[in-house]
């Protein structure tokens, strides 16, 4: 079940309310107390950086998905980026790029100039955009992790500063950290409690809290099958890395982290390894971007989690079928609800389809991972239903996608049944998105066979329950390929020839519609557009109805 239409009145009253009391004098004496001489612990980030942003750092650039500012010109005061560079740029997520790329005597200079204006602009002043929980979580995390980076200067009110920020800042997240929207935002608001908490003197009392509190958010931003309820990959490898980082800061005081924290970070890489490929990376679904199977599997080994991948992911709403070479991802669920998330994606019932390192079939995907100078149009033009590989009704969306970005009404309820046999597996599932508008249930049948060779599915639209339509309506089925596919057409109009990059050659054979093949657009793992093609099958449905077959067959 899904649909919702945001925060009620109240929620946001209540939370607007709760900003205003940052900036009052009651919430600055709460932020007084003592704050360390020193951290007693430094705790490990395992994970890599990116190369690439990491070197424009040492050119003296913070480069963050094609937008760049020079460092000698960043006023924390005056932010003038877009809201995710600004984000990037405040969390001290660069610490991570930074240190994977040279040494602490070179980097050090570095991120302490970035630091020193930090600490100029919001060290003291309590704002709005700076001192959000789910940034202040980030940033502790950043901050003690990186400490070498940051506290290697012999300036003693330069270090002084710094961890008196640090204190207020863990003081603030006591208070805030459950007001921050469920998600990685607000796992990342009580990670950072609980860091501050073991690797600060005295943190015994806030480690307490913080584990009840980190304890609360799990179960509200973690269904039961182990999916972040935002319904993104891209927000479930990074909540799975939050929590790694924090099960770094309990060994780095060598304590042993809470049964429940190990529980539910092996149930989450279990989830997330359901939506990769055979090419080990992510699929793209709900705005995610590609990400290499290298840096997945880099994430994966700093968990220490081994697992296989989850075939039914119900919560989450991700089916994965899998034989032979053959790997098949399936949004069966609604789009994440409107408050749990910005830039959620009309995707329902759309898939994916590899073969062995081969992707095939693919989602036009990166939504909210794109670069910077991409055209507004382009990027929410990649949230629409016919940006993924899925039928399209009369040219609508199958959840209403508003001016503002926010999603609106559409699909509700997905009914779902899977059938392993001897024979293969099949999923059928249905979503009534176009019912309101068009009177039509949109069901989808899709199946495997034992040896993977063969993906063959139908596309049907039901008359719904007391609905009628007149006349005939316009649909489409789209097959988005991966760039390297190339793909050749036969003259019938009925089939195409697919080769991969590795020399594989599936037939595409379809019935009850008209084939064609069509420009598209994939982004790619680094944000960047590239140009490929789609398998279009058009056709009309009389108010009765109708269904269309198709099949994905490996001849070679």
């Amino acid at each position: 079940m899904g649909g919702d239409r945001g925060l009620s009145l109240a929620d946001r009253i209540a939370e607007r309310l709760s900003r205003l009391t940052w900036g009052t004098p009651l919430h600055a004496m709460r932020l007084k107390g003592r704050y360390p001489l020193k951290l007693i612990a430094v705790p490990d980030d395992p994970f890599f950086g990116d190369s690439e942003r990491g070197n424009a750092l040492l050119d003296g650039r913070v480069s963050f998905r094609g937008e760049q500012a020079a460092i000698l010109s960043i006023d924390f005061a005056r932010p003038s980026g877009s809201a995710a560079f600004e984000d990037y740029l405040q969390s001290f997520a660069w610490l991570r790029d930074l240190s994977s790329v040279t040494t602490r005597a070179q980097g050090a200079p570095i991120a302490e100039e970035i630091m020193r204006r930090w600490l100029a602009a919001h060290a003291e002043k309590v704002s709005d955009a700076a001192w959000r929980g789910d940034l202040w979580g980030r940033r502790i995390l950043a901050w003690t992790a990186h400490a070498p980076l940051i506290l290697s200067s012999k300036d003693l009110v330069y270090r002084s500063t710094l961890l008196h920020a640090l204190a207020r800042g863990a003081r603030h997240l006591d208070r805030c950290a459950d007001r921050v929207q469920i998600g990685p935002p607000r796992i990342a608001a009580w990670c950072g409690v609980l860091v501050a908490g073991l690797v600060m003197p005295g943190g015994d009392p806030r480690r307490g809290f913080g584990e009840a509190g980190l304890k609360r958010a799990l179960d509200q931003s973690v269904f039961e099958d182990g999916g972040v309820v935002t319904r993104s990959p891209a927000a479930q490898l990074d909540a799975i890395q939050l929590l790694t980082i924090l099960i770094e800061a309990y060994a780095a005081r060598r304590q042993d982290p809470p049964e429940f924290l190990q529980q539910t970070q092996a149930k989450m890489v279990t989830a997330l390894l359901g939506v990769c490929h055979g090419d080990k990376g992510l699929a793209s679904f709900q705005g995610t971007a590609p990400v290499s199977g290298d840096r997945i599997q880099q994430v994966v080994e700093a968990t220490g989690v081994r697992t296989r991948p989850l075939k039914q992911a119900r919560e989450w709403g991700y089916q994965r079928l899998s034989a032979g070479t053959s790997i098949v991802v399936i949004d069966a669920a609604p789009p994440p609800l409107a408050r749990l998330v910005e830039g959620g994606c009309a995707s329902t019932l759309a898939f994916e389809l590899s073969d062995g390192a081969s992707r095939i079939v693919v989602n036009c995907g990166g939504a909210r991972a794109a670069l910077h100078q991409l055209p507004a149009e382009l990027t929410e033009g990649l949230r629409t239903t016919a940006a993924h590989s899925t039928l399209v009704l009369s040219d609508s969306n199958s959840t209403a996608i508003h001016a503002d970005g926010s999603l609106g009404r559409g699909v509700v309820e997905v009914e779902l049944a899977r059938h392993e046999t001897d024979h293969g597996s099949r999923i059928e599932a249905s979503h009534d998105g176009y019912c309101r508008r068009f009177g039509f249930l949109h069901r989808r049948v899709l199946g495997l066979s034992p040896d993977g060779r063969d993906v063959r599915g139908e596309d049907m639209l039901i008359p719904a329950k007391g609905r009628r339509t007149k006349g005939t309506t316009a649909f489409v089925v789209r097959f988005h390929l991966h760039p390297q596919i190339e793909v050749a057409p036969t003259q019938d109009g009925q089939a195409a020839i697919l080769r991969t990059a590795d020399g594989a050659l599936w037939q595409f054979r379809c019935k009850g519609g008209t084939l064609n093949v069509e420009e598209s657009v994939w982004i790619d793992g680094r944000g960047r557009p590239v140009a490929t093609r789609q398998l279009v099958i058009a056709g009309e449905t009389p108010p009765g109805g109708t269904n269309l077959s198709w099949v994905f067959h490996r001849a070679k």
